[in-house]
């Protein structure tokens, strides 16, 4: 079935990483085995072009990602906002390269989207994969008024904050409300009909961010708590924050998200997709209906197979989720619907003219 993937890092995986995307799974991975690069995620990579267009993603959202951390001795983040951008831009310079050779196609308008979709479904073997640019982490906004060029850029969704505090507010694991310069970020992004990204905020910044922004919202890649309860997880209310508002949730497939006291690097996976599935169930029985839920695997997000579903050994796997809906009992209409029918609602919406 044709699937719309809200968000892969697949800029992180190919600059930061130094991946191939090009190449099929098996290939990275045993090039990686060669060169001995052992660190976790290495080896137990799951995504790669070829291996999308298994999987039938025909959309995805893909993402520029630059963090700042203040520790030099680190493998991942910037000591400087400068850096932040700088290594943005290599992000969509590899997206613009990729363009160029014809793998990749990026989605800037209603149109865009639209005719790529045709083009898809018409002839999945050849089409490019068409993606929307987000930025996971604000960081790379220079300042509030930077997100013009980056709109400029493509930019059509942004999440201002990642792990910690950052310059916008309180990220995952931190209990730091919104900076001072978010507010004025934030109307800006809302005069340029830029969605705001919700996941990763922390839960007193996103409480701010529901009092204070009235732009389209959705969370790209974003668990229930009840399965998984630690913050990364949205509650049952701002759950119902984001039905309200009629936004989406991206399914996520990162199994520190779905199994309860997980230690990366420690713990192994003992939870399969169905746990996925539970999440879906969990959101539509709140909503009522289909509507508010997707896909956002965040698939070699930093990690690997070692940190996923037990039964998930590459992106194409995510197919499970109709078969396993579909022994559930949800009609085909609800199944396209969280496959890839509410994030082309949601971005027809969004996208400009």
């Amino acid at each position: 079935m044709f699937l719309f993937d809200a968000h892969l890092d697949l800029g992180l995986n190919a600059v930061d990483w130094n991946r191939d995307l090009r190449m099929d799974v098996a290939d990275i991975r045993v090039q990686e085995t060669v060169f001995n690069m052992t660190d976790l995620g290495r080896q137990t990579n799951t995504v790669s072009l070829p291996e999308l267009r298994k999987a039938e993603i025909g959309v995805c959202v893909a993402t520029v990602l630059g963090r700042i951390e203040q520790p030099i001795n680190h493998s991942f983040g910037f000591t400087t906002p400068e850096a932040c951008y700088a290594i943005a831009h290599a992000h969509l310079a590899y997206y613009r390269a990729m363009e160029k050779n014809g793998h990749m196609k990026m989605l800037r308008t209603k149109s865009d989207l639209s005719k790529h979709v045709d083009a898809y479904k018409k002839d999945p073997a050849k089409a490019p994969l068409g993606f929307i640019l987000s930025m996971e982490c604000g960081d790379p906004v220079l300042d509030p008024d930077n997100i013009h060029e980056w709109y400029e850029n493509g930019l059509r969704a942004i999440g201002i904050t990642h792990y910690g505090p950052n310059r916008y507010g309180g990220g995952t694991r931190s209990e730091v409300g919104l900076a001072a310069e978010a507010l004025p970020l934030l109307k800006n992004i809302e005069k340029l009909g830029i969605a705001l990204d919700l996941t990763h905020l922390s839960d007193r910044a996103f409480n701010q961010v529901a009092d204070y922004f009235t732009g389209r919202v959705l969370a790209s890649h974003q668990n229930v708590r009840k399965f998984s309860d630690w913050q990364r997880q949205f509650s049952d209310e701002q759950i119902k924050f984001l039905i309200s508002r009629d936004g989406v949730m991206g399914m996520a497939f990162d199994a520190i998200m779905m199994q309860p006291g997980w230690i990366r690097g420690t713990t192994k996976p003992t939870v399969t997709i169905e746990r996925a599935v539970d999440n879906i169930d969990y959101i539509c029985q709140m909503a009522g209906n289909t509507r508010h839920v997707g896909i956002g695997s965040d698939l070699d997000g930093g990690y690997g197979f070692e940190q996923t579903p037990s039964d998930l050994n590459t992106i194409a796997d995510v197919q499970k989720v109709a078969t396993i809906m579909e022994k559930r009992g949800y009609k085909s209409q609800d199944i396209a619907a969280i496959m890839h029918g509410n994030w082309l609602r949601f971005f027809g919406e969004v996208l400009p003219g």
